[in-house]
């Protein structure tokens, strides 16, 4: 039987290839993990570095427990089964006015990840709407073949190399996930989806948790890293991180670097460049 999802639920992300809203968060616990991150922004001048933006459960121990929250295991669980590996986590933050947009794309084109479904859980840590630039998704978009993309590396664009779906996107079939603070969206690393720019009086705070099945391979390099968070290993596809007990640990820092340099490596992979976007 399903832990956290129902029938319907699942048919849902079967057919269409993402559902929401989730709840995963209580509104104190909310404000704790957002305090936490502007607390560190603080610290470094009122803004996330980027260097800090993915990886981030290597570094921040607060992360590190939320990929292995069972509120959010559950829902992943009834998807992909017991077997449950992280393989990123990111941090998506658009301040209040900005341009910062994500084009429309499909991760499976340039994540490298094969042999099973990976599944985006993206938690809001502040109200994602409409306004704000939530995310939309195209429907039905993750049974077709993937499109072909090409990499714009726009200013403004949020992704690594602005990469961004070739063909046009019928936006009138696109459906917005708006969520409140403390809910969380699935979709399918193969959906295609796109977010606007922020509008809204607040910040749009998002961390995003990508989770895959142990019999999951990296085909775009021999070394890739991924946390168990749940169940048993028995592929051995991936170097398993260590659990994180303090933020920022010294040896865990110097871990992360080497995991960062390979994630690059797969994420830039046939591009003319590279940006400091990661």
């Amino acid at each position: 039987m399903p832990h956290a999802l129902d029938d319907q639920a699942i048919g849902r992300f079967n057919d269409q290839g993402f559902v929401f809203p989730v709840p995963v968060l209580d509104p104190a616990e909310v404000a704790d993990c957002r305090a936490a991150l502007e607390a560190h922004e603080a610290r470094h001048g009122g803004t996330l570095p980027a260097e800090h933006r993915a990886k981030s459960h290597l570094l921040f121990a607060w992360i590190d427990d939320l990929i292995r929250d069972g509120r959010i295991l559950d829902p992943i669980e009834d998807l992909i089964g017991p077997d449950i590996l992280c393989w990123n986590t990111i941090f998506w933050i658009k301040e209040a006015g900005s341009k910062s947009f994500v084009s429309w794309h499909q991760d499976i084109n340039y994540w490298g990840l094969a042999g099973g479904e990976v599944i985006t859980a993206w938690l809001a840590l502040s109200p994602a709407t409409p306004e704000s630039g939530c995310m939309r998704v195209l429907p039905g978009s993750h049974l077709d073949p993937a499109m072909a993309h090409r990499d714009s590396f726009d200013a403004d664009n949020m992704l690594t190399r602005g990469q961004q779906i070739a063909a046009g996107i019928d936006e009138a079939a696109a459906v917005p996930m708006a969520l409140e603070p403390g809910e969380m969206s699935l979709h399918s690393v193969r959906l295609a989806h796109a977010s606007g720019a922020n509008l809204a009086a607040d910040r749009r705070i998002g961390l995003s948790l990508h989770f895959m099945p142990t019999s999951t391979y990296q085909r775009l390099a021999e070394r890739d890293t991924a946390a168990l968070v749940r169940g048993h290993d028995s592929h051995g596809h991936f170097d398993l991180t260590p659990r994180v007990e303090r933020d920022f640990d010294p040896d865990l820092v110097a871990y992360r670097d080497g995991a960062m340099a390979a994630l690059r490596d797969i994420l830039y992979q046939g591009a003319e460049q590279t940006s400091a976007r990661l």
